[in-house]
Parts: C-alpha cells; structure tokens; sequence
C-alpha cells in the first residue's frame, strides 16, 4: 500500500496537540500533519471568523495544491473536512470521520450548546476547567474559546452545511466511524450520512465512547489503513 499524505483535524474545544498520539500512530503509514483550527490551543484567532465556514475556508488554504491528502477528523474537524470537499470535490484522497454529529437542528444545538458554561464546568468538572485553560491558555483562553463554540453550535443548528445534497457531491472515499456508546452522535444518523456520500461507509465502533482520548490508537489505525485500501482498489 503506498504512504500517504495524511491530515488530522481536531474536534470542538479541542488542539493539535490533543491529537499528537494520533498523529503519532498514523506515521507508519505516511506524512502527516495534525493541524489545529484558528482559536484553538497555540492558534490566535486573529482576523478568521469563528465558525463552521470559516474553518472551511481557513482548511482549503492549507491544503497544498499537489497534496490532496488522506483526512483524519474527528468531531468537528470531520464536519469540516466534508464541507470543504462538497464544496470543492477533489481536495481530499478519502476522509475518516470519527464522532462527527450530522443531525443538526437548533434543539440539537441548544442541547450541545448548554453543555459550554464556563462557570458550571468550573465547579462541576475542575479537572476538565483546568485540562482546557492549559490547552488554549495560547488561543486567548478557554472561556472564549467556549463562548465562540456555543455560537458555532447555534449557527451550525440554524443552517447546517452537510444535508444530503452536499453530501452527495462528496465523491472520494468517505469512512463514518461512531462509537456505540457515543451520547453526541448516534449510528443512526453515522448510517444515514455515509449513505448519502458517493462512496460512503459506516462504522459502529463496538464499546466506544466520545471523548477521542479514549480511542484506542491501533483502531484509529485500522480505520485509516481500511481507508487507503479502498482508494487504493
């Protein structure tokens, strides 16, 4: 199997370096790099916007013109990886979503949004206050960075990017991977979005959770190797 190009793209409050045993694992099999989203970790915001469609448009600049890479995104980060390739098909060898929430509305978004008070995870989740001031402290700190999420939460529920139609112009390679015991994402809607891409494909990940520190590192390996056969057959 040839090496590849490999991008790997953090979720939702999350940084590069959060992916770095990720990136880690995927060496073996070819380049890779973990990129982090403006307004993430080391990443100010500067003059980007904060949002679904600017991070599309801030990945299509970083896409090298010769590149057109293997995509590991999970959470968020495979949301964009497939707006970005229905809106400019050709720009990714394949895409691996992993935990990537499809069924937005704004219920939905109102549900995920709630969970992003500052002050209610400072008293309730310490340990998670302290793991996510540390991780943007560079970024311009972490209650901004949750305040701007929520906002992109409720901007994706309103007018969500990936629907069917887009979908369907996502002609590469595309895996949909859920955890069964994932409370974000259900495979319901995993099943549904992989059969609205060309070449889509839907994997129930049996015991497994949201929070991508979980995963183990060999099945995110797998998930990318079964990936690069399907391209390359």
């Amino acid at each position: 199997m040839p090496s590849s190009s490999i991008l790997v793209l953090h979720g939702a409050l999350g940084a590069a370096e959060q992916m770095r045993p990720i990136a880690d694992a995927l060496a073996p099999i070819g380049a890779v790099r973990a990129l982090e989203f403006p307004g993430h970790g080391a990443t100010p915001l500067g003059a980007r916007e904060f949002s679904v469609p600017g991070f599309v448009a801030w990945l299509a600049a970083e896409v090298r013109a010769d590149e057109r890479p293997v995509v590991f995104g999970y959470s968020m980060g495979g949301y964009v990886a497939l707006a970005l390739e229905a809106a400019r098909p050709g720009t990714f060898a394949g895409i691996v979503t992993l935990g990537t929430k499809f069924a937005w509305t704004p219920a939905a978004a109102a549900r995920e949004s709630a969970r992003l008070d500052a002050a209610v995870i400072r008293e309730k989740i310490p340990r998670f206050a302290a793991a996510l001031e540390a991780r943007h402290a560079r970024a311009g700190g972490w209650e901004p960075v949750l305040a701007r999420t929520a906002a992109l939460l409720r901007q994706v529920g309103e007018r969500p990017l990936l629907g069917p139609d887009a979908l369907s112009r996502v002609t590469c390679p595309v895996t949909v991977a859920v955890g069964e015991q994932d409370d974000t994402v259900s495979s319901d809607e995993a099943r549904e979005a992989a059969g609205w891409c060309a070449d889509g494909l839907a994997e129930v990940l049996p015991g497994i959770g949201h929070p991508i520190e979980r995963v183990p590192l060999p099945l995110v390996e797998s998930l990318v190797r079964q990936l690069l056969a399907r391209i390359a057959a």
